[in-house]
């Protein structure tokens, strides 16, 4: 079994769509990038990468490519996916926490549990999103970011 890490953070802008976990958020202010910034899917391909020992997220999807300008993140998950099963590898478990002040993400959850699980083909209970505020502290409490942490379980396929 092996363990990764993932973390990735996205600047909040005003009147830009916000797509967490998946599903698209009404608010505000949405995450800016690249792709579609959806902060908590990075983090968890970051930690299934890792895992695996196959880098990260920025050397299979790099933002200079035009390939992957304002992609759907959940087609870079599912690559992901595939990429470690062809490794030999399958998920065990995932861990993540999103933090942010605003919106309140809890109601959001089983929406993104279902998109994600969809994805990455393993039920509920091998996935579990928290959510939590920085306290009004730094860049996340100022609401000009939203950071996301994951960490994954990899099993070797029998």
């Amino acid at each position: 079994m092996r363990i990764g890490f993932g973390f990735d953070v996205h600047q909040l802008k005003e009147d830009h769509p916000f797509w967490l976990g998946g599903i698209h958020i009404p608010h505000t202010k949405g995450a800016f990038g690249h792709s579609d910034a959806d902060a908590l899917i990075h983090a968890i391909c970051d930690a299934l990468l890792g895992a695996a020992a196959l880098g990260d997220i920025g050397k299979h999807f790099p933002d200079t490519s035009t390939e992957f300008k304002n992609i759907d993140s959940k087609i870079l998950l599912r690559r992901v996916r595939d990429l470690i099963d062809s490794k030999g590898w399958q998920i065990g478990n995932i861990d993540a926490t999103l933090c942010l002040e605003r919106p309140k993400i809890a109601g959001h959850i089983p929406a993104m549990l279902e998109s994600l699980c969809g994805v990455l083909e393993i039920p509920a209970s091998d996935l579990s999103i928290k959510a939590t505020t920085n306290e009004k502290m730094g860049y996340v409490g100022r609401e000009e970011g939203v950071t996301a942490y994951a960490v994954a379980l990899l099993l070797k396929k029998a």
